[in-house]
């Protein structure tokens, strides 16, 4: 009996997700809840198990390509005696993933790739109703910001009527008589010179590295080098590595937070003697009754915690004109991958106990070093902390966490010798950096701040558990 495998909704705002990874081939054996193929979705990366048993008989939907959740991706068949069949081109629901794909040879052009793509047509206008969920992404909220656009009056055309990012260019080139711009990375050939005007003559396709698509230089303008001529760009000896579909993302909502939020930066230093000496005394019997290892981001995070209670403007979001207060706290904590960066949500941070903090953090990080994350255990932070300096950097300057305002950057602990009572000591010193929204937190409040997470630092008294 053939099982068609389908693209799962990942959350409830979720309605695509792009394929990057098969883990089986067709005619392989796959068990039950084993792991098929891994996709990425602007919130998070998985891994999608297979419904069922049996052989894979095809593969539907090719690596790098995105299609609308329910999808069939791929057949298997339960009785594990259907014949293999190759992977089929995409359907045309299905378009290709912003990664940059090989260049076809000028040897031999087809004839109807000279003909221009027809342009997106505007999505159309319907009456807006307030009771009615605008589904978009924050890309698409900002561009109709910009350009004056009511998101309620228009119907999307993406899965479950997501007004999409093509959908807005649409309607702005209409209002400007021209056609939608180009983005920065397209899998599609190089752009015309009617979309970006008198371009600089490209330079010769590069010759790719091995296991690497070549990619024309014309195809692969980084949006921070707008204005940067593209013989500059390639030059002497070079490979290219396309972005990831992660990289893609957080380039995406690092710009964003950067154009969003009047970043302001506020330093302290924080002597962490007492805590180290308490974390080195407990950590071997903490881990031996507890089976989790002690770690300082459990009292960082407490520090955390003590500072937002007492200064609720950095628990909060802007919208518009309007300061969102959150009524919980919940901190996102940044981990570092091999191939990008996450920020899984501690919820309801201020009700858990350092041994309870540093559980859920362990949980976390491990899960999204395996890909099982949720969408939901990466939503809805309140405020976020990043640690730089796990790696030995002394301190950082972190970019906001949207929709965040504020983010608490931890530089290394490492001892110096300090003034203490007018003698010099050795003291396990730290800098701590806030990141905050210039628009809704001023310098007095940060550095209120800094000194109540310095306080509860310096001087800990909670117990462990």
């Amino acid at each position: 009996m053939a099982v068609d495998v389908v693209m799962p909704q990942m959350g409830e705002s979720i309605f695509e997700g792009t394929i990057t990874k098969w883990l089986k081939k067709p005619g392989d054996k796959v068990e039950r809840d084993e792991p098929l193929f891994e996709i990425s979705t602007d919130k998070v990366d998985a891994e999608i198990p297979s419904p069922t048993a049996g052989v894979l008989k095809e593969i539907k939907i090719p690596e790098g390509h995105t299609v609308p959740i329910q999808t069939v991706v791929a057949v298997i068949d339960g009785a594990g005696t259907a014949a293999v069949s190759e992977p089929t081109p995409a359907p045309a629901a299905a378009k290709p993933a912003a990664t940059p794909s090989p260049v076809a040879p000028a040897a031999k052009p087809a004839p109807a790739a000279s003909a221009p793509s027809p342009a997106v047509p505007a999505p159309a206008v319907v009456p807006a109703s307030g009771a009615e969920r605008i589904h978009s992404s924050p890309l698409v909220r900002r561009l109709a910001k910009e350009h004056g656009v009511d998101l309620a009056s228009l119907e999307g055309t993406g899965a479950g009527g997501r007004i999409t990012k093509q959908d807005i260019e649409a309607v702005i080139a209409a209002q400007s008589g021209a056609a939608p711009a180009a983005p920065a990375v397209s899998a599609g050939p190089a752009p015309s010179a009617a979309v970006r005007p008198a371009p600089p003559p490209p330079p010769p396709a590069p010759a790719a590295a091995p296991g690497v698509p070549a990619v024309h230089g014309s195809q692969f303008v980084p949006a921070l080098q707008v204005g940067v001529p593209r013989e500059r760009i390639y030059f002497g000896n070079y490979e290219i590595q396309p972005l990831s579909i992660m990289r893609q993302k957080i380039a995406e909502h690092m710009v964003a937070s950067k154009h969003v939020s009047p970043h302001v930066y506020s330093v302290d230093e924080i002597d962490m003697t007492k805590v180290a000496a308490i974390r080195a005394k407990a950590k071997a019997e903490f881990e031996q009754r507890y089976e989790t290892k002690l770690t300082f981001m459990p009292f960082f995070v407490k520090a955390a915690v003590s500072g937002l209670r007492a200064y609720p403007t950095l628990n909060a979001s802007l919208d518009g004109t309007n300061v969102v207060l959150h009524k919980e706290i919940n901190i996102g904590m940044a981990v570092a991958l091999d191939w990008g960066l996450i920020v899984p949500v501690i919820k309801s941070a201020d009700e858990k106990n350092l041994l309870g903090i540093q559980r859920t953090l362990n949980d976390l990080a491990e899960r999204a070093r395996t890909k099982k994350l949720k969408p939901e255990e990466v939503q809805e932070g309140t405020f976020s902390i990043t640690n730089p300096g796990v790696f030995g950097g002394l301190f950082g300057l972190p970019v906001i966490s949207q929709p965040n305002v504020g983010i608490l950057g931890l530089g290394a602990i490492e001892k110096r010798p300090v003034v203490v009572d007018d003698a010099i000591a050795i003291r396990s010193m730290c800098y701590v950096t806030l990141s905050y929204d210039h628009r809704v937190v001023d310098g007095a409040i940060a550095h209120q701040f800094l000194h109540k997470v310095k306080e509860t630092l310096e001087n800990w008294s909670e117990p462990l558990v």
